[in-house]
This record gives structure tokens, sequence and C-alpha cells, in this order.
């Protein structure tokens, strides 16, 4: 009788065991699901967070060459980050466009200095016609901006601004 009574100790030691190795497996499972979700959100608002920048001027009515010029700016910084040459918008990878209508592809790649930012931006017709048009009677011209966001990557791949 003792050792049935040993045995049955055992038994329940064992089953007990088992709930409790089940039990932690579960919870492991559960937070590591849980970690995984969080992680998952902050990629999500960090890319929406990205994309913001410039989607922003999509809704504007005011958009100007200088709105335009900063994120070309910041497509370049983008884009020297990943160390991309300059490239065509194909939205599979994390390479950011900026075009203007009559001008083409107005960011730049790893290879920009400041003296291609100066020559680009300001000799290539993008500013200095617009600060002469502000002392005549022409005034600003406005823009018009439409982002396309990749669907592999969900980040803005494409940034297409045109005159109004």
């Amino acid at each position: 009788m003792e050792n049935a009574s040993k045995a049955l100790l055992i038994a329940g030691g064992v089953l007990l065991s088992i709930l409790i190795i089940s039990l932690g497996v579960y919870l492991f499972a559960n937070f590591g699901g849980v970690t995984a979700q969080i992680g998952q959100n902050v990629d999500e608002s960090q890319v929406n967070q990205f994309n913001s920048q410039f989607t922003v001027n999509e809704a504007k009515d005011n958009v100007t060459i200088y709105d335009i010029v900063s994120m070309a700016n910041l497509a370049t910084q983008n884009n020297k980050q990943y160390g991309f040459q300059k490239q065509a918008p194909t939205g599979n990878n994390y390479y950011i466009a900026v075009t203007l209508q009559g001008k083409g592809q107005i960011e730049f790649g790893a290879e920009t200095t400041n003296e291609n930012y100066i020559n680009n931006y300001y000799s290539e017709n993008l500013i200095i016609p617009q600060l002469n048009s502000i002392n005549g009677s022409t005034g600003l011209t406005y823009y018009d901006v439409q982002v396309e966001i990749s669907p592999e990557t969900q980040r803005v791949y494409h940034v297409f601004c045109r005159p109004k």
C-alpha cells in the first residue's frame, strides 16, 4: 500500500510538472507573438512617419518650389543613407525619386556633393526664377504633388510635382 501511495505521488508530480511546462510554453509563445506584433506596429509607425514627410504636401494647395526642393533634399538624404546612385523609381527598394514636370528627376544619389545641390537647384532654373517672380508681378508658382507608395516596401518611392 505504501508503494501505491508513492506511485500516486510521483504520478501527480509528473502531471503537475507537465502542466507547468505546458503553461510556460504557452506563455512563451503568446508573449513572443505579442512582442512580434509590437515590433511590427513600431515599424509601421516609423514608415508612416517617414511617408508623412512627403504625403503632407499632397493635400496642400500652396506647395512652392521651396517645398519641392525640401522633398528632393529629403529624398537625396534617404538615397545617400542607403548608398543608392541616381536611378529610375521602381518601388522595389528604398530609393526615392522626386520628379518635377519639365525638369525630370531633381533628387540625387550617394555621389551628391554640396556643389551638386547648388548647381542643380539654383543653376537649373528651379529657385532663381521663383526668387525673380516674387519681385515681379507674377508671384510664386504653386504645384500639385502626387505621391506613389510601393506595395512591396510600403514606403514612398516616387513624388511627382507639376505646376498648377
